[in-house]
């Protein structure tokens, strides 16, 4: 009796091992499997180095990428897209190019470069991405904007009606400069451009320094 119960036993196993689900199984069963799929799927687009000097990289392979998105390279270095060829695109290296190879991975990252700004940023000293680097922290700003924008025109602009102190007599005296006025500074090597306009910068403490908001001049250095 044992023996023919535990046959029959295996007998039932096996008929309800090759019994054909009903329709409405097979309906829960495809549901319950595309529920758990996971659908979420990342796709960059990549490109290849074509050549790499001077701080420009020839890249190949990104023909949707749009001018002045920033891009990543395989070692972490980043740049800026401005020439958009047929063939290729020419990427402005915001870093060491010397860690850039011919062949390596480019990818899009889908962002227009751009750069915090505001009050937060004066006294600081930041890179090309406005990245800090005077070892003072991160930069606590609120607001950030493209880095390449067109420049107001005229009519947008204050008239220029207030002189601005140089601190250097020779030109407060016989150049006189005005408050939001464009200035060049023109000269051969070594004759002391720099040091004219890193003077008129320091100069500016003794205004800065008081409470009166309408004298003060902030002064933004870019090397």
């Amino acid at each position: 009796m044992l023996v023919r119960a535990n046959v029959g036993a295996v007998s039932a196993l096996r008929n309800y091992a090759t019994a054909k689900p009903a329709t409405s199984e097979v309906t829960s069963i495809l549901e319950d499997r595309i529920s758990g799929l996971n659908t979420a799927v990342d796709i960059q687009e990549t490109g290849r180095v074509l050549s790499i000097g001077d701080g420009i990289a020839r890249v190949y392979g990104l023909k949707n990428c749009q001018a002045e998105e920033m891009v990543e390279f395989s070692s972490g270095v980043k740049g800026m897209a401005m020439n958009l060829e047929a063939d290729n695109v020419g990427i402005v290296v915001f870093g060491n190019d010397r860690l850039i190879r011919e062949g390596d991975t480019v990818k899009r990252t889908g962002n227009i470069v751009d750069l915090p700004v505001g009050e937060a940023l004066l006294g600081r000293v930041i890179d090309a991405l406005g990245n800090p680097i005077d070892g003072k922290g991160p930069i606590a700003a609120t607001e950030r904007r493209r880095a390449q924008v067109k420049a107001p025109g005229i009519l947008p602009r204050e008239s220029v009606r207030e002189p601005m102190l140089t601190g250097i007599k020779c030109i407060d005296s016989m150049v006189p400069v005005g408050r939001g006025q464009r200035e060049l500074i023109i000269g051969d090597r070594q004759t002391g451009k720099t040091a004219v306009a890193l003077d008129t910068i320091l100069n500016q403490k003794k205004w800065n320094d008081g409470t009166e908001e309408s004298k003060k001049l902030y002064c933004v250095y870019v090397a």
